[in-house]
């Protein structure tokens, strides 16, 4: 069995903001909260939503290079490498 959302009624929430966004900011966990029995809105800390972000874009752009491939486009690893050495011998600006 999965793990049970944490779940707080809306009323919860107008009562004590601030006891709520410890909680999430505590858990790392999404919050749900319900309004009339039926889950309303999703609330994630600022940590949780940067990652959660980071991560959707990683995912996209690894589906992206699974159809560049597919399509036959590219580079080749050397290539690919050979850049990466570059820009990593390049000094900050």
């Amino acid at each position: 069995m999965g793990k049970l959302p944490n779940l707080v009624p809306i009323s919860d929430l107008r009562q004590d903001a601030a006891k709520v966004l410890k909680q999430v900011r505590e858990s790392r966990e999404p919050l749900i909260i319900t309004q009339r029995g039926r889950a309303a809105a999703v609330m994630l800390s600022v940590e949780e939503y940067e990652r959660s972000e980071r991560d959707k874009e990683i995912l996209r752009l690894l589906a992206r290079g699974e159809k560049e491939i597919a399509a036959g486009k590219g580079f080749d690893l050397k290539t690919v490498m050979a850049e990466a050495k570059a820009l990593l011998a390049e000094e900050p600006v």
